[in-house]
């Protein structure tokens, strides 16, 4: 396993020890099971509000956009840019 040294702010790092005391656990152990718990968590996250409105709105997508005659194409995709 590979070490890593972060700085944290006092009351969760008061927080993480009282934590550490309870569970008799040590602080490598809280620490990487609470990072573990955060990763799983991220997939359920909410949309940003700025791109909220957005979610849903495309009903379909082609589901290879390259095998979909003139898709790419049609968005201008490939072509060179005017410098």
């Amino acid at each position: 396993m590979k070490s890593l040294t972060v700085r944290l702010p006092e009351a969760l790092v008061a927080e993480i020890e009282a934590e550490c005391r309870e569970r008799q656990r040590s602080k490598s152990d809280v620490v990487r099971e609470r990072l573990t718990r955060a990763v799983g968590r991220r997939s359920r996250r909410v949309p940003p509000a700025i791109i909220a409105d957005l979610v849903g709105s495309v009903d379909r997508l082609p589901v290879d956009l390259a095998a979909e005659e003139g898709v790419l194409k049609s968005t201008g995709y490939g072509r060179k840019r005017a410098r």
